[in-house]
């Protein structure tokens, strides 16, 4: 009994680092990879530098932007930051700016 009550605030410690620190970690790193393996063709990204640009071509490890007319970079995977916007995803439209005009004027 009296070795268990040593160690319980080690083992609440860890609890609370796991809970505080790695688990956070491991679903950012989890939505990342998400974010790049669903990159496609015509995706609107930015780099990890600040570069944005549109997906010209793919492979698995390297990817091809457009940053301007007849400018082409390419980059590795990893040094995407987000993506801008999707190729299958529709413009905002009209309506949707209408909803944030309404909640502005609340």
């Amino acid at each position: 009994m009296d070795s268990l009550t040593q160690f319980l605030p080690i083992i609440i410690m860890f609890a609370i680092f796991y809970f505080l620190l790695i688990r956070p970690q491991q679903k950012k790193a989890k939505q990342r990879n998400a974010m790049l393996g669903a990159l496609k063709k015509g995706d609107k990204i930015v780099t990890i530098g600040g570069v944005h640009g549109t997906i010209q071509d793919l492979s698995d490890d390297t990817i091809t932007l457009r940053i301007a007319h007849n400018v082409n970079v390419t980059f590795d995977r990893g040094a995407i930051n987000s993506v801008v916007s999707s190729s299958n995803e529709p413009a905002k439209s009209e309506p949707a700016k209408s909803e944030e005009a309404k909640e502005e004027s609340k």
